[in-house]
């Protein structure tokens, strides 16, 4: 059996296609006739810009969709811009250099660790840490999900908590398996 080309008029392009997969083929051509379809080009302009380009591209129906901007500025200058929140039991030092560790939250994912362990269901977990006072960091009560969307933080956490002398006093004073 003998490829054919195929045309896409919506894209202007022509592959070879068997004849097993020309029924998608045309169906997909189908579909994109009754759709409008968006194509897209991602350029970087790295010297000033050229109006007679963008006038160009205009007159092919192109539009300008996006336009970010950037410069150069000292680093006292640029203001400290969090992108996102730091790991939960940590929190952004003084001189905003480094993480370190905070420990009443140090202490809620202890407290989740010991429930944890003891195969406790998410929302007798959440119980307990409600009970002991433990809040969120938003300041909100402890919940089923929001113990379970701690896990992540708990799997990275783990090997920290787990080699310290709070971990293993604990781990002495539990009663051993007969």
């Amino acid at each position: 059996m003998q490829a054919q080309q195929l045309v896409y008029p919506v894209a202007g392009t022509t592959r070879a296609v068997g004849a097993g997969h020309r029924f998608f083929l045309e169906l997909r051509l189908f579909l994109g006739l009754l759709m409008k379809m968006t194509e897209r080009i991602r350029q970087a302009v790295t010297g000033p810009l050229d109006l007679d380009r963008i006038r160009s591209y205009e007159k092919e129906g192109w539009k300008l969709a996006s336009l970010e901007w950037e410069r150069q500025v000292d680093s006292k200058e640029a203001p400290i811009q969090m992108q996102e929140e730091p790991p939960f039991g940590t929190r952004v030092s003084a001189n905003a250099a480094i993480l370190e560790s905070d420990p009443s939250e140090t202490d809620v994912l202890f407290a989740m660790m010991e429930l944890i362990v003891e195969d406790g269901p998410y929302y007798r977990i959440a119980e307990e840490l409600n009970r002991r006072g433990y809040r969120t960091r938003s300041g909100s009560r402890w919940s089923p999900v929001s113990v379970f969307e701690m896990l992540p933080r708990l799997i990275d956490a783990g090997p920290k908590i787990f080699n310290t002398d709070r971990w293993h006093s604990r781990r002495s004073q539990e009663p051993q398996p007969k």
